[in-house]
């Protein structure tokens, strides 16, 4: 263990926003490639946040198929065609090396790390890659950590406060031992509301000063 008396021990990852680009820019790049509004993606996925397309997928309540569909389902009901798999295909954002770099050096420091990530069963591997080479990428950054929970595996997603509980069990470890790393508020609430120190990533940078901060430990 690291950090004879700091306050917090264990830091807890999301992956998508956080270890990779925000998948966010890819749907506006596709929004505007289909001549649709900005960020109408993200309002057809808040719709019925806990029991549309999006949300039964990513809790693998559905496959891939019926995820098309019903995605295609909200969209028309919102004025615009947009079917499920062009989303699903620009999902898997690019590596932020400066944050797998920060994994490392805190593995070196002895702090456990884990990663709570909503995904689907789509693609290939956690981070839903769409080749072979970037899922043997980030398949070498999920190994770095001690443990990882995928909402399509274990049938629960982020905001539901278990999947914390869950990783903290896994770990050991109190919730207010924790750091918790999300580029969703309403991800970050439920976390903060356990007692972790939630930090709402917006850029890597802005990540990586925030966690340095809270942790005391410089990170590169």
């Amino acid at each position: 263990m690291a950090v004879g008396m700091a306050q917090y021990t264990h830091v807890i990852f999301d992956f998508g926003g956080v270890i990779t680009a925000s998948p966010f820019e890819a749907f506006n790049r596709l929004e505007a490639e289909r001549g649709l509004p900005r960020d109408f993606v993200r309002g057809v996925n808040a719709r019925n946040p806990d029991t549309n397309a999006w949300a039964l997928f990513e809790r693998a309540e559905i496959d891939a198929a019926t995820f098309d569909t019903l995605f295609a389902e909200e969209a028309r009901s919102l004025g615009h065609d947009l079917e499920g798999e062009a989303v699903l295909a620009v999902l898997a954002g690019a590596v932020r090396p400066q944050m797998v770099a920060a994994l490392d050096t805190l593995k070196a420091g002895g702090f456990p790390i884990g990663c709570i990530t909503n995904n689907v069963p789509s693609g290939k591997g956690a981070g839903m890659a769409r080749s072979e080479a970037m899922a043997a990428e980030v398949a070498a950054i999920m190994a770095r950590f001690d443990h990882v929970i995928e909402s399509s595996k274990v049938g629960v997603r982020k905001p539901d406060p278990r999947i914390y509980q869950m990783m903290c069990a896994a770990l050991g470890v109190e919730p207010a031992a924790c750091i918790y790393l999300d580029d969703l508020g309403i991800n970050c609430k439920p976390a903060a509301g356990l007692g972790m120190h939630a930090i709402k990533v917006t850029s890597g940078e802005q990540a990586l000063a925030d966690l340095s901060a809270a942790l005391g430990v410089l990170l590169p």
